[in-house]
C-alpha cells in the first residue's frame, strides 16, 4: 500500500530523557510480555499497534511536541532490561531515549487518510532500548489534523496504551511538567541498586516452581479442548508480487442503526461484531460453508495502577458460518459467557495456558523451532467500547474520530500464506457512531482493499446496515 502524498519521516535521531530515581519496584516481564519480544525477535516489527485520532480541525505542532514530551516520561517510556542468570526473567526499566514526534508539512488529500496511516506503522521498534513507540502528525486537505501513535505490542497492549495517553492527556490539560516520578511513568520500574542478584536468583526459583504449578494442571487439564482453527484453502493462489500489505478499511455506522441490528436478530452489540467477522470471512471463501469458525475475543485483566505492559487474556469461541445465512446471535451470546466461565476456572482452562511460565523458559532456537508450524489468529475480535473518547481530546482540540486498532505491516506474500492470517475487526463507538477498523491479511482472499470493501459491504447489507467507508 502506498501513497503519493508520502509522509516525510524524520531521521532516526533520538532524544535523551533526564535520569530518574531508583524508588521505582521492580517490575519483570509477564508471560506475554516476553512471547511478544521472542516474536519481535523472529519477526521484527510485523504487527504494531496504532491509536488513530482524526481531527475536524488544525492541530499545533507545539501541541503535539508537548503530548510527546508527556509520553516520554509516561507509562509508554519502558526498555527491556536480561540478565544471565538461567531462568529469572528480564525486566522494565525507564527509557533513556524516543523516537521524536514526526511532523508531515504536506497535506495529506481525503482520498489518502487510509495510506497515511499505514504509512506510519513503517517504524523499526527496539524494545531492548526503549524505542517501542512513535507519535507523528499531518494536515489534511480539508483543514484538519491527523494524528498517530504507533506502539510495539512488546511494550504495550492495548489497554496499557489508553492508559498511558490517558495520563499524558491530563497531565497536558492541567499544565503540569512532563515528569516520570508523579505520572504513570512512576509505575515502569527500575534496576535496584542492591541485591540485584539475589533478586534474580529467587525469580528464577519461583519462575521453576510456576513451572511445576503449570505442568501439574495442564496435566489435569489435559482433556479440555479450545476450539479448533480452520486450515487455510490451499487453492487458489493468486499471481501476486512477491511483497503483500494486508487490507485494511476503517468504516463508520450509526449506533442507533447498529444496535437496532442486533437487537432485531436477539443479539447484542459485541455479538454483532462477532457475526459480522464470521460473515466476511466466509464471503471471502476463507472457510467452508458449513465450517465452525474459531473467533479470538481479547479480554483485559488490567487493574488500577498495573505496571504490566501486556495484561490481556484470548477468549476463544466457535461460530458456525453458513453461506448465505446471517450468523445466530444468539448462538454467539452464549458462547461467549461460555468461554469466560471456562477461563475463569482453572480446572476447565486449556492446558496451554498453564504453560505459560515454561514458554518463558523456552530458549529462542526452540521457539524458533516451534514458529515455522505456528499460526496467526483466524478470526481476531476486539471491543474497545466507548474507551478512545477518554483521550479524543488533545490540546483542548476533540477528534471527529478515534480508533485503535492492530496493523499488519508489509511483508513476503509466502510469510502470510505459512502463518495463515486472518480477519482482524476493532469495534469502538463515541456514543453516536460505530468505528470499525476492518482488516483482512489473506493475500488470495483479500489482495487489495477493494476485494475487502465488497465483502464488506455486501455483509453489512444483509444485516441491513449501511456504512460509509473512509477513504
Amino acid at each position: 500500500m502506498t501513497s503519493t502524498a508520502a509522509p516525510r519521516h524524520e531521521a532516526p535521531a533520538v532524544r535523551a530523557l533526564p535520569p530518574i530515581s531508583s524508588s521505582a519496584a521492580m517490575n519483570r516481564l509477564t508471560a506475554d510480555d516476553d512471547l511478544f519480544l521472542k516474536l519481535h525477535d523472529l519477526y521484527g516489527n510485523m504487527l504494531v499497534n496504532q491509536l488513530a485520532w482524526r481531527f475536524d480541525e488544525p492541530l499545533g505542532r507545539t501541541v503535539l511536541e508537548q503530548f510527546h514530551a508527556q509520553l516520554a516520561q509516561g507509562f509508554l517510556a519502558r526498555r527491556v532490561i536480561e540478565t544471565s542468570v538461567p531462568f529469572a526473567r528480564p525486566w522494565w526499566v525507564r527509557a533513556e531515549h524516543s523516537l521524536p514526534p514526526a511532523w508531515q508539512d504536506e497535506p495529506v488529500p481525503e482520498n489518502r487518510v487510509l495510506d497515511w496511516y499505514f504509512d506510519q506503522s513503517e517504524v523499526d521498534f527496539d524494545p531492548r532500548t526503549g524505542r517501542v513507540w512513535r507519535l507523528s502528525a499531518a494536515p489534511t486537505d480539508a483543514g484538519g489534523t491527523l494524528v498517530s501513535l504507533v506502539t510495539s505490542h512488546v511494550g504495550a497492549d492495548g489497554g496499557a496504551v489508553l492508559y498511558a495517553v490517558g495520563d499524558a492527556l491530563r497531565r497536558l490539560e492541567a499544565g503540569l511538567p512532563p515528569d516520570a516520578a508523579t505520572s504513570a511513568g512512576r509505575l515502569v520500574g527500575d534496576t535496584p541498586r542492591t541485591g540485584l542478584r539475589r533478586s534474580h536468583i529467587a525469580d528464577a526459583a519461583g519462575q521453576l516452581r510456576a513451572a511445576a504449578r503449570g505442568i501439574r494442571a495442564a496435566v489435569a487439564a489435559r482433556g479440555v479442548q479450545e476450539p479448533a482453527r480452520n486450515p487455510r484453502p490451499a487453492e487458489p493462489l493468486l499471481p501476486l508480487p512477491d511483497r503483500y500489505s494486508a487490507a485494511s478499511l476503517v468504516v463508520e455506522v450509526d449506533l442507533a442503526e447498529w444496535n437496532t441490528a442486533a437487537a432485531t436478530h436477539h443479539g447484542t452489540s459485541n455479538g454483532l461484531m462477532v457475526g459480522v467477522a464470521v460473515g466476511i470471512l466466509g464471503r471471502s471463501g476463507r472457510v467452508p460453508d458449513g465450517a465452525q469458525v474459531r473467533v479470538d475475543i481479547p479480554h483485559s485483566l488490567r487493574t488500577p495502577e498495573d505496571p504490566r505492559a501486556n495484561a490481556t487474556t484470548g477468549l476463544p469461541i466457535s461460530v458456525p458460518y453458513r453461506a448465505g445465512a446471517r450468523t445466530d446471535l444468539a448462538d454467539v451470546r452464549a458462547a461467549i459467557k461460555q468461554a469466560a466461565r471456562a477461563y475463569a476456572d482453572p480446572a476447565t482452562t486449556p492446558a496451554l495456558q498453564h504453560l505459560q511460565p515454561v514458554q518463558m523458559m523456552l530458549p529462542r532456537a526452540v521457539l524458533s523451532y516451534f514458529s515455522r508450524t505456528a499460526k496467526a489468529p483466524e478470526c481476531l475480535c476486539t471491543n474497545l467500547g466507548e474507551t478512545g473518547q477518554s483521550v479524543a481530546t488533545i490540546g483542548g482540540a476533540r477528534a471527529g474520530a478515534v480508533l485503535m486498532r492492530p496493523v499488519v505491516r508489509t511483508g513476503d506474500v509466502e510469510m502470510f500464506r505459512r502463518i495463515e492470517v486472518g480477519l482482524n475487526l476493532s469495534w469502538s463507538s463515541d456514543g453516536q457512531t460505530v468505528v470499525l477498523a476492518i482488516t483482512g491479511a489473506d493475500p488470495d482472499r483479500f489482495p487489495s482493499r477493494d476485494f475487502l470493501r465488497d465483502h464488506v459491504a455486501r455483509e453489512f447489507c444483509a444485516w441491513g446496515l449501511r456504512p460509509r467507508f473512509w477513504s
